[in-house]
């Protein structure tokens, strides 16, 4: 989890190549109205968002059935988010990219062809509900290298060997 240009894509990819693990971007499961609403630049509702989190939920059900550990990116910038995602699933686990809007609006600056816009930032950083304790939620500074990041997370979560 994390606003958008946090590493949440590069992260997942780089996981799932160390772990093995199918991986997502939750940026696939938006309904092609909330891609055309946040390419025009306009920030999405939660009315917009609610059967976005639940096709993502149902992606994980799935994997979680069929007894596969998986990845997938979202935002899930409110503990609402987070709880539709994690909903009691055993296992589940997020991981917070946490970085300055100075850091991160630099490295969005920098992407091509993404249909989020650099001018919602200050909207994904208003809307961001830090995480609070009881949800056990790891949080990962992106001020390092990505690799980095793959190290902390899967030393973290005690994925090695």
């Amino acid at each position: 989890m994390g606003v958008a240009g946090a590493g949440k894509t590069t992260t997942a990819q780089n996981l799932s190549r160390e772990l093995g693990w199918p991986y997502r971007d939750a940026d696939e499961f938006h309904p092609p109205a909330n891609v055309a609403k946040m390419s025009r630049g306009k920030a999405l509702t939660d009315e917009d968002r609610w059967p976005w989190l639940q096709a993502i939920a149902s992606w994980m059900d799935e994997k979680l059935a069929a007894g596969q550990s998986c990845i997938v990116t979202c935002s899930a910038l409110k503990r609402a988010y987070r709880d539709v995602l994690v909903g009691g699933r055993a296992g589940v686990r997020i991981i917070h990219l946490v970085g300055s809007r100075e850091l991160i609006g630099g490295r969005m600056a920098a992407r091509k062809d993404h249909f989020m816009p650099t001018s919602l930032l200050d909207s994904q950083f208003a809307t961001l509900e830090q995480p609070a304790d009881e949800e056990h939620v790891l949080n990962i500074s992106v001020a390092q290298t990505p690799a980095a990041v793959v190290r902390e997370i899967v030393a973290r979560l005690g994925l090695e060997g």
